[in-house]
């Protein structure tokens, strides 16, 4: 699959000119936060793992895959959960789960 030509947000309204469209009035803090709601996930990743990098000042680190995927794994299972409200069986859809994977990885990030 193409990256770059792929758009999870194509069927979305336009919400230029909704009220985010000014942010001239926003102060330091809410605009970082704005800034951030903007980052695309590829560079949210890259920046948090640089970040990492840094704070581990010459040390080591091990299990990096199991630990990333964790992080990141229940605050996507609990957002799909939320957004299809409980309902399982769409939220398995919309993840390309079957419902008894997501049951497991559900049970496994104590989120049930």
């Amino acid at each position: 699959m193409n990256r770059e030509a792929f758009d999870p947000n194509a069927n979305l309204p336009d919400l230029e000119d909704g009220p985010c469209a000014d942010l001239t009035d926003l102060d330091s803090h809410s605009l970082a936060s704005a800034t951030l709601a903007e980052q695309p996930l590829r560079e949210a990743v890259d920046a948090a793992m640089r970040r990492y990098f840094d704070h581990l000042d010459g040390g080591t680190a091990t299990d990096l895959y199991a630990m990333v995927m964790a992080e990141v794994e229940a605050p996507l299972l609990a957002s799909v959960l939320e957004h299809t409200q409980g309902n399982q069986t769409r939220a398995a859809e919309m993840l390309g789960l079957n419902r008894g994977t997501l049951r497991k990885k559900l049970k496994q990030h104590d989120l049930i």
